[in-house]
Formats: structure tokens, C-alpha cells, sequence
């Protein structure tokens, strides 16, 4: 077991720091000369409870403000303490700031023997899951967290620029990365698929180490290509409270830097920030959860029969529709053209179709399923201006379009939103064709055939017929979704 401990154990600290008062740094005694090595001394001395704590205290012949390298680890005072919970050598070097200037010097504390007991700490056992798991724990992007990556100013409190939503970043490398951290040892292990994620600073300073080939992702900045080390080692300073991953390993996330600030750390999650240095002024935040923990939620969104109904009666609609791609000559509170039976209301929605091949317009529902059992009629009353030009051809959205003229009709489709792009897919669609023109009809789209659906929650509104760019004005009015 000793053995294990050898590896790395010279790169891996747990820095207590406790800073005694310092010297007065404003004092006012006039330049002195600049002080030697010679004037300079410190001592070490185990603590009588643990022979691998250490306190030091300054014991120069000349006064000055103390500052201390701890074998990697920085403290000030005249006197302060660490942690060295492997044996081996340790450099330790202390440089005496006085009016005159500044001198330093080394000495080497030797640890005799490994004291696993000064490992066994929250914030120990927390990143690596105790001595007793050999393996170690490995952590993850929490990629279903809203605010598990983001962007801000290195001094703000948080990402106060940007913060990536749940699966914000699903189309790039960052959610490939992994990082096991392995107290027996300290060793720091990480995977991903062979690439890293960074931004366009990131990408000209990795060029600058060697790593020159990227490729765009579908989220947008580049993924370089990069094979990560098989012996890292880290360094927790839990007085710090900072990660310091060895040989320049970084947490999939280029930013430059192997340094990385705890914030907040259980046995369930690991909140951390860095400050950027291929981009002065900036810092970065991440999320990370243990890698068994990172499973999508099963969200339960509740199916209700709420009623709609909109007469476009008022500037301000009961019902808001979307608009996708259409006309900007659209508008929801416009003066009815024709107001005579069957629709004598003085106003109607005044529908313009676009070139687009798709245009509409879309009620999404906002935390609920529609409950289809019994709540799955659609009504609407149309009118179809004859002027339209119905008899063009017109270009398609490619040769699976069969028609290409702009119809006189309209299609009413129930959709599953969270989709997105690929709602279609899955949807139901009413389309009544070949309407009359130049008078308003009364429509009724029954879905009581797919009233045991439950991933329903988008109503789109189609006149003219998709996939053709056709352009047209038409209007509804009295749009209920009822019983």
C-alpha cells in the first residue's frame, strides 16, 4: 500500500494555512537596505498531535512582512502552518519584504510517513469518496441542471454573463468528459471522446501548445482535438478551497488555467469556478454531479382540459398565438372584412401567409398536456379571399412537395412542443380543402380519435397548404377549443 502512496505524493498537498498577525505593512521607518540571506531564517516544527502537520514560524534578524511558498502553496505571516499527508521532500520557501527590498530562502522538510487519517475530511471524502474506494469518483458535466456551465466576470458571484440551460450543450464534446479523483494516491484520471470544448481564445491558445485541429459543433464554438494524459495527480487545498489539477489538465473546458475555485461540495454535487487566462476579466462556472447521478429527471407534466376560446375581440387576446415564419402584414385585432353572417364581429385575425414554406401560427401551452378524453374539438370560423392567387406554381421545399400552388384551405394540427423541429413527426392533422371563397365558414376540427394521446401540448394553424411559397391573405375568427 505504501508503495501506492509514492505516486505523485510530491505534487499533492493539503494546505492548512493559519496566518498569525502580520507586521505592521504601513510602517513608516524609512528605506533601509536591501536585506540578505543571511539575515533570514525560519523554523519548522511538527505539532505535537500530527508529526505530518508543520508550523513555521519566521525568525529573521531583520523585521519585514513574511511571505511563504509551501511547496506550491502560498501563505503570509510571520507564521503559518500546512499539511503534508504523504511522506517525502518537501521545498519550502520563505521571502522577508522590508523598506529595502527582498531576499528569500529554502529549506527542505522531510514527512516520514504517510497519515491517511489527514485525508479523511468532508471535503476529501466528498471528491473522492473516501480511501476506501480505490477506484474513485468519477464526476460529470450535470448536464440536466439549468446553470451547470456558464460565463461572467472573474470577481462577480456568479455567471452573471451567460448560463447554459439543461442539455444547453448537448451537440458538443463537453458532455463526453469525465474526471475520476482517487484519494489513495491523489490521482486525477480523465476521459472523453478525444476532444475538448473551448471558445475562440481557447482555440488559438491550445493552437499555441500544439493542439491545432477542431471542428465546429452543432452548439457553436469548437471542439479541439485533445487526448488527455493517463498520470495526472491533483492537489486539494481544503484551507483554500481549490482544485489544482497536475500537467496542465483542465476540466474539459479550455480556459488556460488548472486551477479551479470550490465553491460549494457534498457527496452529490461539485460547484466550481476558474478565472480565465486566454481571456483577461473573465471567469467560468461548473456544475458537476458523480456520473451514476446524472440521469435525465422524469418530469411529470400534469394533462389538463382548460378551455380556449378567443373572438379577437380585444387588442389584448384571452388566447396568444405565435408566429412562425408568416407575413408582417399579420394581426390579431384587424377590422373584419366581410361582417356579415355567419361572423358579424367587428374584428377578425388577419392571417398573411409568407414565401416560407411553412408558415403558421401556433398556441404552445405552458406546463400542462392537453387531456384529449373529453376536451377534443376545435372550431373556427375562416374566411377565403378569392383574390389569392390560387392557380401559380410556385417553388417547393423540395421533391417530396407534391403541390406547389397556394390552396384554399386551412389545416389544424395537434403537436408534441417539446419536439421542437421534429414535432411533425409525431402530430395529428385536420385539413379542410377546398373551401369557399369570400364568405365565412364555420369549421370543426375533431381529434376525438386520438383522445388517449398525452404528449399534446401545441395547436398550429395552417392556411394555403405547407411546403409551397405561395403567398396569401386570409382570416379566422372565434377560435374555441372545447368539449
Amino acid at each position: 500500500m505504501k508503495n501506492i502512496f509514492k505516486t505523485g505524493a510530491l505534487a499533492v498537498l493539503s494546505l492548512l494555512m493559519m496566518t498569525a498577525c502580520d507586521p505592521q505593512q504601513n510602517s513608516d521607518y524609512a528605506l533601509g537596505a536591501m536585506p540578505t540571506a543571511d539575515q533570514l531564517s525560519f523554523t519548522a516544527t511538527p505539532t505535537a498531535s500530527k508529526a505530518n502537520i508543520i508550523d513555521f514560524a519566521n525568525t529573521s534578524s531583520v523585521k519585514g512582512i513574511a511571505t511563504w511558498d509551501l511547496n506550491g502553496s502560498k501563505a503570509k505571516g510571520e507564521t503559518t502552518q500546512a499539511t503534508f499527508p504523504f511522506k517525502g521532500e518537501y521545498t519550502i520557501t520563505m521571502t522577508l519584504y522590508t523598506s529595502g527590498g527582498s531576499a528569500s530562502i529554502t529549506k527542505k522538510v522531510v514527512i516520514a510517513n504517510d497519515d491517511m487519517s489527514l485525508l479523511n475530511t468532508p471535503m476529501y471524502n466528498s471528491l473522492t469518496g473516501g480511501a476506501s474506494n480505490l477506484t474513485g469518483k468519477t464526476w460529470v458535466f450535470d448536464q440536466y441542471y439549468d446553470g451547470h456551465f456558464g460565463v461572467g466576470p472573474f470577481d462577480a458571484n456568479s455567471p452573471s454573463w451567460w448560463s447554459c440551460p439543461a442539455e444547453g450543450k448537448s451537440k458538443c464534446s463537453l458532455y463526453t468528459q469525465e474526471f475520476t479523483f482517487t484519494q489513495v494516491g491523489v490521482k486525477f484520471g480523465w476521459k472523453n471522446n478525444g476532444y475538448v470544448y473551448t471558445n475562440a481564445s481557447g482555440k488559438t491558445a491550445l493552437a499555441a501548445l500544439g493542439y491545432s485541429t477542431s471542428v465546429v459543433p452543432p452548439d457553436g464554438d469548437f471542439d479541439v482535438a485533445y487526448v488527455p494524459k493517463t498520470d495526472y495527480t491533483f492537489t486539494l487545498n481544503e484551507t483554500a478551497k481549490t482544485i489544482t489539477l497536475s500537467g496542465g489538465a483542465f476540466l474539459g473546458h479550455f480556459a488556460g488555467t488548472s486551477t479551479y475555485q470550490i465553491l460549494s461540495i457534498s457527496d452529490d454535487a461539485l460547484y466550481l469556478k476558474c478565472v480565465s487566462t486566454v481571456e483577461p476579466g473573465n471567469g467560468w462556472w461548473y456544475r458537476l454531479v458523480p456520473k451514476e447521478k446524472n440521469i435525465k429527471p422524469n418530469i411529470i407534466i400534469p394533462l389538463k382540459e382548460i378551455a380556449l376560446n378567443e373572438d379577437f375581440e380585444s387588442a389584448t387576446p384571452k388566447v396568444v398565438f405565435a408566429k412562425e415564419d408568416m407575413g408582417s402584414l399579420t394581426n390579431a385585432f384587424y377590422s373584419n372584412p366581410a361582417p356579415v353572417p355567419v361572423n358579424t364581429s367587428s374584428k377578425a385575425f388577419l392571417y398573411q401567409k409568407s414565401t416560407g414554406f411553412y408558415s403558421n401560427v401556433f398556441f404552445q401551452a405552458t406546463g400542462y398536456k392537453f387531456d384529449l378524453s373529453a376536451q377534443n374539438k376545435i372550431t373556427l370560423k375562416v374566411f377565403i379571399p378569392s383574390y389569392n392567387d390560387y392557380t401559380t406554381s410556385n417553388a417547393v421545399a423540395g421533391s417530396w412537395v407534391t403541390n406547389t400552388k397556394l390552396k384554399p384551405q386551412v389545416a389544424v394540427k395537434l403537436q408534441d412542443g417539446s419536439l421542437g423541429g421534429n414535432a411533425y413527426t409525431t402530430q395529428t392533422e385536420i385539413i379542410k380543402g377546398d373551401l369557399a371563397t369570400d364568405k365565412w365558414i364555420d369549421l370543426t376540427f375533431d381529434f376525438s380519435s386520438v383522445s388517449g394521446r398525452k404528449d399534446y401540448d401545441k395547436i398550429v394553424i395552417q392556411f394555403g397548404a405547407e411546403g409551397q411559397a405561395g403567398t396569401g391573405i386570409f382570416y379566422m375568427d372565434e377560435f374555441h377549443f372545447i368539449k
